[in-house]
C-alpha cells in the first residue's frame, strides 16, 4: 500500500450533485487520485457529460441520475453505486439551489425548493448514505457556504437551508463518531467560473464588486476546494471531525455581501 496519504487507489467515492462545478471538481480530484467514483445529479445528460470526463482518468467510473429532494430516488442510486464499486470511503454531498431575492420577494415555493434541494437533500444523501459507508474509517463530506453563518439579504432561503446543513454536520459528527465516521463541512467561497458565481454576480461590475470584497483579491478556484475535500479525507485529518471549515480567500471574513447587483 502507498504511503502517500493523497492516494486513494481502490478506495470508492459517491458525489452527489457531481455532474458539474464544484462537485465535479471534487469528483475528477478523487479519480486522478485512484478513487473509483459514481456520482449522481437530475440531468441525466450532464451526468453522462460528466462520466466521459472523469472515465479518463482511468478508474471505475459510475453515473446515476436522481433528485436529492426523493429519498427513495437517491437511496436507490446510492445502493447500485454501492454494489457497483463497494462501500463508500468518502461521501460528498454538494447540490445545491439558489437565486437573488428579497425575502418578500420570493414564493413560498421558491423558498421551499432551495430549502428542499439544500437542507433536505443533504439529509436524504447521509440518511441513506449511512448503510453503505465504510466503517470504521469513512469520510463524509457535506459543502456549504458562507450565508450559513454570515446573514445576507437577498439570499434568506440559502442562509436557512446552509445553517441546516451546518447544524446537521455537527450533529452527525456526534452520532456517527463512535463508528469511527467523521463528517465535515467545506464552505466554498466565490469560485470563479461557476454556476453558483454566474446567478450572485450577473454582470461585470457585480463580478468585479465581488472579486474586490476579498482579502486575496482573485476569485477561487475549483481545484481549491477540491484540494480541502482530498485533505479531509486523507489520514492526514484522521481527527479532524465536526468542522466548518472555509475555502474563500477570506471573504467570509466581511459579513454577508452585497448582492444587489443579481436583482434584475
Amino acid at each position: 500500500m502507498s504511503n502517500d496519504p493523497f492516494d486513494f487507489s481502490g478506495r470508492s467515492v459517491f458525489v452527489a450533485g457531481g455532474s458539474s462545478g464544484i462537485n465535479l471538481g471534487i469528483a475528477h480530484a478523487f479519480a486522478a487520485a485512484g478513487a473509483n467514483v459514481a456520482i449522481a445529479s437530475r440531468n441525466a445528460e450532464r451526468v453522462a457529460g460528466a462520466v466521459a470526463e472523469l472515465q479518463a482518468h482511468g478508474t471505475q467510473v459510475r453515473g446515476y441520475s436522481a433528485d436529492v429532494r426523493d429519498a427513495d430516488a437517491i437511496a436507490d442510486v446510492l445502493a447500485q453505486a454501492r454494489a457497483a464499486i463497494g462501500p463508500f470511503d468518502v461521501l460528498v454531498s454538494g447540490a445545491a439551489g439558489n437565486f437573488v431575492a428579497p425575502a418578500l420577494g420570493m414564493s413560498a415555493k421558491g423558498f421551499r425548493t432551495v430549502v428542499d434541494i439544500d437542507l433536505n437533500g443533504t439529509f436524504h444523501v447521509l440518511r441513506a448514505g449511512h448503510e453503505h459507508l465504510k466503517k470504521p474509517g469513512a469520510c463524509v463530506l457535506n459543502i456549504s457556504a458562507p450565508q450559513a453563518f454570515n446573514p445576507t439579504p437577498l439570499q434568506a432561503h440559502v442562509c436557512a437551508a446552509k445553517a441546516g446543513v451546518d447544524m446537521l454536520t455537527r450533529v452527525l459528527a456526534m452520532e456517527w463518531g463512535p463508528e469511527g465516521v467523521r463528517i465535515n463541512s467545506i464552505v466554498p467561497g466565490p469560485i470563479g467560473d461557476t454556476e453558483g458565481v454566474r446567478r450572485l454576480a450577473p454582470t461585470p461590475e457585480a463580478l468585479e464588486r465581488m472579486e474586490q470584497s476579498i482579502p486575496l483579491r482573485r476569485m477561487g478556484r475549483v481545484e481549491e476546494i477540491a484540494h480541502m475535500a482530498l485533505f479531509l479525507a486523507s489520514s492526514r485529518a484522521q481527527f479532524v471531525t465536526g468542522a466548518v471549515i472555509p475555502v474563500d480567500g477570506g471573504s467570509s471574513l466581511g459579513g454577508g455581501r452585497d448582492l444587489s447587483g443579481g436583482l434584475s
